[in-house]
């Protein structure tokens, strides 16, 4: 079938050389289709109908169940009557990536530091071929605020880092590039951005400015490209124009990247020129490139979308770019130009700091050097088995075990040789050689001198959608699943000074039932919610302690002597003293670094259960309940502040 062979849009490869692949002999037909699912999960924001599965890939209804139940199982989607949903587990691809790169560990909190000096968006991008991909966002709350994601794939050309990493594209990276621009005129295979179909278009105040700038650009500039010197007149996208070369204000500004023979307005046939093609956007930017090489940064002048501008520097690694740093914002707080003047001076600071960060800990490595890490043996063999065994033909083994493979990859772990590979996920050497066979094919991971790499690609299996998950959105089906097991009301809670909120909630249909909506805000200290949350606090607020119920504990001393307790037994269960008759039993969350973040408890009316009852059947399944909560957000929390509501 097609969504075996051609590579899913948005991969930022051609798709007329897409179509050209030829599937290897042992290529894992299952693991390509597995893949071939996830990728239109992830265009379809995380959540598609199966039947709109079958439609998207071209495969057998029948198909499409065994790969979604294989991934269900895995933990890389749940399934919600005829949907399927992207799980939060998924996203452990991606971190095996990027804990493989280092940047987002080394650089993450330089970035995040310069957003909050600037009050503007700082994002940190890679090269992945023709395009470039996040890895890090550190994003201002606005109403006009940048929507991508960490994952997220743009065309270079549209982009501020773009031109700074096609500095480095040799013949047969410009070659890829033309190709798609052809195949894809509209980049409709780059779900990310707008699509390309308006010309470029300018205010009134990028006219005065361009006009300005005319005298300075009036003699052809000789840009090397590859190498080579690149006129004016030798430019692809203006060099049919018989103007050009003539009237001395045909040329471009390459900082911005637009046209200034766009200012001058069309003329209609017959005025003693002909009508004139106004540019796309992109054509310019392999000018764009030559200006990128010769000043060090670039600017993004509302290519993705108008009001949106950039300003980006690469970061460099032992003579190379490892990544590009972009600072980005609104019009209507900076015009591009602005950007530059005001930011640049501090932007070259950032960045001076980071290559001396990557330079710091490639010393560190160096001086040290260890054994190259393997990961323990993952205990797949008996995992499918189990799976196997259970879900007997609707389990695809070879799609589990493929997906494994890249999980092999992480810090310590950047390049393996197929051994360590087959060591690190407990593979026989040839499952593990077919299935890096199918990922190499399919784009996720290179090869060189018997050593294999992960590609920024693999940030496409479901990273986007998921990486702007929040806690609330993690424990939803968590939630759901306890409540519908121990038919009591569960709420998740986060602790806002001395009051709880509630941010996630599944209650019961009794006709004795708790009724609390989220959003709802109690006093921390008479509830179980609170207790767990208070006690990991070294200095909980423990002021106005009003009696709310005969039971209530208004006593300071005696209250710390209980969030001792509940410190030390790891639960709280409150009987009665937020209201007569209600009796709750809570859990805390607790993040990577134990950090407690919220609470889960299970609320019911006092005649349901004794104390007792509720230690010894609630308990448990709390726990057990938690502590899936707990592993999702570990996995999307490695790389990435998970919202808390």
């Amino acid at each position: 079938m097609p969504s075996n062979v051609a590579p899913a849009p948005g991969t930022g490869t051609s798709s007329a050389a897409g179509a050209e692949a030829v599937v290897p002999a042992e290529a894992v037909t299952p693991l390509i289709r597995g893949i071939a699912v996830l990728r239109r999960l992830t265009d379809a924001d995380g959540v598609s109908s199966l039947s709109g599965l079958e439609r998207s890939t071209g495969l057998a209804r029948s198909t499409v169940d065994r790969i979604t139940a294989t991934l269900a199982r895995r933990g890389y989607v749940r399934l919600d009557g005829r949907d399927a949903v992207l799980a939060p587990r998924l996203m452990e691809l991606g971190n095996a990536y990027l804990a493989a790169l280092r940047l987002p560990r080394l650089l993450d909190a330089h970035a995040d530091a310069l957003a909050d000096e600037l009050d503007e968006s700082v994002s940190l991008a890679v090269g992945d071929q023709d395009g470039i991909r996040f890895i890090h966002q550190a994003t201002r709350r606005r109403a006009m605020s940048l929507s991508f994601r960490i994952g997220d794939l743009l065309p270079a050309e549209r982009t501020a880092p773009g031109p700074l990493f096609a500095t480095e594209w040799g013949d047969r990276e410009w070659a890829r590039w033309h190709e798609r621009r052809a195949a894809d005129p509209e980049d409709r295979g780059f779900p990310a951005v707008p699509a390309r179909s308006r010309p470029i278009e300018y205010g009134e105040d990028d006219r005065n400015d361009e006009k300005d700038r005319i005298g300075a650009h009036r003699t052809n500039r000789a840009n090397r490209t590859n190498g080579k010197d690149l006129t004016v007149a030798q430019d692809p996208t203006v060099a049919q124009d018989p103007t050009v070369g003539k009237d001395p204000t045909v040329d471009r500004d390459l900082t911005v990247g637009k046209s200034l023979a766009a200012d001058r307005p069309e003329e209609e046939p017959g005025a003693g020129r002909s009508a004139r093609r106004l540019p796309t956007l992109g054509d310019d930017f392999e000018q764009r490139t030559a200006e990128a090489r010769e000043a060090g940064w670039a600017l993004d002048d509302q290519l993705i979308e108008p009001g949106l501008v950039a300003l980006s520097m690469p970061v460099r690694e032992a003579g190379r770019i490892a990544c590009v740093v972009s600072v980005v914002s609104h019009t209507s707080r900076h015009t591009a130009a602005d950007l530059r003047d005001t930011l640049l001076p501090r932007l070259r600071e950032a960045v001076a700091a980071m290559e001396r960060e990557l330079r710091e800990a490639q010393h560190a490595e160096s001086a040290t050097p260890t054994p190259r890490a393997t990961a323990a043996p993952s205990g797949l063999a008996v995992w499918t088995g189990a799976s196997k065994q259970e879900l007997g033909r609707e389990f695809i083994e070879s799609l589990a075990r493929g997906l494994t493979v890249i999980t092999a990859f992480g810090e310590g772990r950047a390049e393996l040789n197929l051994t360590e590979v087959a060591q690190a996920t407990g593979l026989a050497r040839a499952t593990a050689r077919r299935a890096l066979i199918t990922l190499e094919h399919l784009g996720y991971v290179t090869a060189h001198d018997r050593v294999f790499r992960l590609t920024p690609r693999v940030l496409g299996l479901g990273f986007p959608p998921l990486s702007r998950t929040s806690l609330a959105e993690i424990a939803a089906p968590h939630l759901t699943e306890l409540s519908q097991r121990l038919h009591d009301s569960v709420s998740l809670a986060v602790l806002t000074g001395d009051e709880i909120q509630y941010t996630g909630r599944v209650s019961t249909s009794r006709v004795m039932s708790v009724h609390i909506t989220i959003g709802t805000r109690l006093p921390a200290y008479p509830t179980a919610l609170g207790r767990v949350m208070l006690a990991d606090l070294p200095e909980p607020p423990l002021t106005e302690l009003l009696p709310l119920t005969p039971r209530t504990i208004t006593d300071p001393a005696r209250l710390k002597a209980v969030l001792d307790r509940v410190r030390e037994e790891g639960y709280a269960l409150v009987d009665e003293e937020l209201e007569v008759g209600l009796r709750s039993v809570a859990v805390p969350v607790r993040e990577r670094g134990g950090r407690v973040v919220a609470a889960v408890n299970v609320a019911m009316h006092s005649s349901r259960r004794t104390p007792e009852e509720c230690v010894a059947e609630v308990l448990p399944e709390l726990r057990a309940a938690v502590g899936r909560i707990e592993e999702d957000l570990w996995v999307a929390g490695r790389f990435r502040r998970v919202p808390r509501t």
